[in-house]
């Protein structure tokens, strides 16, 4: 994990992370084992066939569900699977495609709504999906029909990571030969995948190293089990069981089980998220909004009463709101400024006419001990300052410009003083 990656998980270790995780891919290709491998625990339940229905169409059932991880570095991560049953074993699986994408997009409705609401709920849930696994069947010829149209629709909405499951079942240039013609198909169709990008002017050489690595690895060929065996100091592998012996899951010479997990719940977290919200939410947002679009009514049908134009003045009129409570706020914040400079420039003068007093009043007991035939002296124009043993002198009055800057300096201060607040807020 490079150090930027760390940094960001540090931030998330006291208030957790949520994230989504939807699997795609044909009945026996290993979704099932795959996610209870990578919770710990059974999410997902098998699915159970019954000879008296095998001959019914089963559909597809997009099924979310939710459980809470306690990662080793203390981050509590809110996780939600998203399951397919029943994708790719139809005939025709075109309803498969509209009922996921029809799933991914109103996720991406929701939000929309709830940002163009005047009062948003503090409560609401983002459960938009952050990433797609799919599972690939290993056929030796690449992908399949099925696969390139899957993966080129749902590519706009989610980012898309290709995976072999069940990859125990090839040998190890068997595996190296699907995988490289699956990345074949994927180049020659042109299919938006996520490659794990990097930017090698911006990024550190951490990174790079790292999402080559990664990106070598696609499609991930994985191995999942829920089985545990004895390691040699006595601690518990998992491990996927089989009568000649076991496969360790977490082992890169068996399978990228590691690497896969390591990126989703680690290292690249955070940039599927990013994506997810930067990229493929705000295109979706500016279809959407292009075409005319209010969000779903109370019924959870959704409302496309509102046009362009309306959704515009509606978003004028928020704004207008906002600028005025702003402006409102301004207009007290500047009124108490100026209360308390006054009251200030009440306080200096107080405090002058009390000074003018004190040299008035030494002014005429210094003439009254002296000779009385010498001449009147203005009090106003004489400062009497204490001299050697408690003894009087003549000092010059206060200048004009110094109470100037006397005042000048209280306003500062008060200034100073609503700066400082307005920064601890």
């Amino acid at each position: 994990m490079s150090s930027s990656a760390i940094l960001r998980r540090k931030k998330n270790v006291k208030k957790g992370i949520s994230f989504s995780i939807m699997v795609v891919g044909a009945s026996g290709t290993g979704r099932t084992t795959f996610i209870n491998s990578l919770c710990g625990v059974e999410v997902l339940s098998p699915q159970e066939y019954t000879p008296e229905h095998a001959h019914l169409d089963p559909g597809i059932e997009v099924q979310p569900r939710t459980v809470d991880l306690d990662e080793e570095d203390g981050t509590r991560v809110t996780l939600t699977i998203v399951d397919t049953p029943g994708f790719g074993d139809n005939i025709n699986n075109d309803e498969c495609f509209d009922a996921i994408l029809k799933y991914l997009e109103h996720q991406y409705d929701d939000i929309l709504s709830e940002e163009s609401r005047i009062r948003r709920n503090p409560r609401f849930k983002d459960n938009r999906v952050h990433v797609l696994l799919y599972f690939i069947e290993a056929t030796g010829h690449g992908l399949r029909e099925l696969d390139v149209e899957l993966m080129k629709r749902l590519s706009k909405r989610v980012n898309i990571i290709p995976v072999i499951g069940r990859s125990d079942a090839l040998t190890p240039a068997e595996v190296a030969l699907n995988k490289r013609l699956i990345m074949d198909d994927v180049d020659h169709h042109q299919i938006p995948i996520y490659n794990f990008p990097f930017d090698p002017e911006d990024d550190d050489e951490e990174t790079i190293e790292e999402n080559t690595y990664l990106r070598k690895l696609l499609p991930f060929a994985i191995v999942s089990g829920n089985a545990y065996a004895k390691g040699p100091n006595g601690e518990d592998i998992p491990v996927r069981a089989y009568p000649w012996g076991n496969v360790e899951i977490e082992n890169p010479e068996h399978s990228d089980f590691v690497a896969l997990k390591s990126a989703l719940l680690g290292s690249h977290l955070q940039d599927l998220k990013l994506l997810t919200h930067d990229f493929l939410y705000e295109n979706y947002r500016t279809e959407r909004l292009s075409k005319g679009y209010s969000g779903p009514n109370p019924s959870g049908a959704h409302d496309d009463s509102l046009n362009p134009e309306e959704l515009a003045n509606q978003s004028y009129m928020l704004k207008e709101e906002q600028l005025a409570r702003e402006e409102e706020k301004l207009r007290e914040i500047e009124l108490r400024v100026q209360k308390e400079i006054n009251e200030k420039k009440l306080e200096l003068l107080a405090r002058e006419q009390e000074l003018r007093e004190i040299e008035a009043r030494i002014a005429r007991e210094r003439q009254m001990s002296s000779n009385p035939s010498s001449p009147q002296i203005n009090p106003d124009l004489i400062k009497q300052e204490p001299g050697e043993n408690g003894a009087t002198i003549a000092a010059a009055p206060i200048p004009a410009h110094v109470k100037e800057a006397i005042e000048k300096e209280a306003e500062a201060q008060v200034l100073a003083a609503h700066a400082h607040d307005g920064e601890e807020q």
